[in-house]
């Protein structure tokens, strides 16, 4: 703690207040809670991803069924970099406060699993997941890792063991909904929050950047931990700037010690 300043102490000691005084405390995680873990964003000015490709270009659901090929080569680095990234302590602090009863549940746009690794049980994943590949031709679903090892290894490209027709990540691209599954379970808990973080996401991606606003709505609290402002900033009743893998453990430790 005391590598913080003192307003930024206080505020941690306000955050933690607030999640202990909680009843159904909810957070919503980005892209930003796994940078530390070695993934890229998609939205920053110079090293997201989209700074570099065109998304309708490359990571469209259009272009997975005409040019498969061309899908897989830009995946293939970002497959890799989920592949051997490892949790980082923003990760295994949420799974702390899941274990000790003081966060119901996790709502992430991520893909990457690391919560899941990091021992988070409750996760509700909105964009999809790489934990899963779906056959385009006769719909058979597999565990992903089997095929993810030498896709990453050596590009190749994995297909149905059933039809032999091209595999799909179940993760969300352009011109797919959301798992509806998944976004409804994620507006039931928003509207049972009386307190929501949002750890890492920028609020720019709707239908999930509603979310806060549904907390809100019925009352409840609002944590921010992001690098760059939100739209919904102003609603927050405390603001963190700083980097997500030291903000959420320091609160974290002051839930669970005091």
């Amino acid at each position: 703690m005391s590598s913080f300043s003192s307003q930024t102490q206080t505020n941690i000691q306000f955050a933690a207040d607030l999640i202990r005084q909680a009843k159904h405390a909810v957070i919503l995680t980005g892209a930003g809670i796994s940078t530390p873990s070695g993934i890229p964003d998609f939205r920053s000015t110079d090293s997201g991803l989209w700074s570099k490709d065109e998304p309708l270009e490359v990571a469209s659901l259009s272009t997975f069924r005409t040019h498969p090929e061309r899908f897989f080569a830009w995946f293939r680095p970002l497959a890799s970099q989920i592949f051997y990234a490892k949790p980082n302590p923003a990760h295994q602090a949420l799974a702390e406060l899941e274990k000790k009863g003081y966060l119901k549940s996790i709502v992430t746009q991520n893909i990457d699993t690391l919560h899941q690794k990091a021992g988070s049980k409750t996760v509700i994943e909105m964009h999809g997941t790489m934990q899963t590949l779906t056959c385009t031709q006769c719909y058979h679903q597999v565990n992903a890792k089997p095929y993810l090892a030498p896709f990453v290894e050596t590009g190749e490209i994995p297909h149905c063991p059933k039809c032999n027709q091209t595999l799909k990540p179940d993760v969300i691209l352009f011109g797919e909904q959301l798992p509806q599954a998944a976004w409804h379970k994620a507006q039931t808990e928003a509207r049972q929050s009386d307190l929501m973080l949002v750890a890492g996401s920028s609020l720019e991606v709707l239908p999930v950047a509603g979310l806060p606003m549904q907390t809100l709505d019925r009352g409840g609290h609002l944590i921010i931990i992001n690098n760059a402002p939100t739209y919904i900033n102003v609603r927050a009743d405390v603001i963190f700037s700083e980097d997500v893998s030291t903000i959420l453990p320091a609160i974290t430790e002051r839930v669970l010690h005091g």
